[in-house]
């Protein structure tokens, strides 16, 4: 019947560090999981992690993201490719299982939402630091 219709609010988590503020696991109902990152700083690196289970979609909502992409070369070193996403030219990008990652956003007030296959799992996150596969992140002048 109609008078036992209910809506139902669901509390979404949120975290703020230097590097941004983040909305995670938007739709706790869903498999996987939606996070929004709203990014100040230009400066900043974030980067960089894989994953060996999780496939992550990113999609840039406002604003514009260099995105770094290390793959794995059979003699066990990276090759780094950047990309870009921005409000200018919507594009999803879908970052596999094994590929190190990362981003810096190129304007202030950046929004990147990103979708996980899976809920957030620390084990799942294999990190290395910005420099460790000999990229640069800064602009070049040409």
């Amino acid at each position: 019947e109609m008078k036992d219709l209910k809506t139902k609010e669901y509390e979404i988590q949120y975290h703020e560090d230097d590097r941004a503020q983040r909305l995670q696991n938007v739709y706790p109902h869903l498999d996987g999981q939606i996070n929004i990152s709203y990014v100040n700083s230009t400066s900043h690196v974030v980067a960089w992690h894989k994953h060996v289970l999780q496939t992550d979609y990113w999609v840039c909502l406002k604003g514009s993201f260099k995105v770094g992409l290390a793959f794995p070369k059979e003699d066990g070193t990276y090759e780094v490719k950047f990309e870009y996403l921005s409000d200018k030219n919507f594009r999803m990008l879908e970052i596999p299982p094994g590929i190190y990652h990362g981003y810096k956003a190129l304007q202030p007030e950046s929004i990147l939402m990103y979708h996980l296959t899976h809920k957030y799992d620390p084990s799942d996150d294999i990190r290395a630091k910005v420099g460790d596969f000999g990229e640069s992140w800064s602009t070049e002048n040409k």
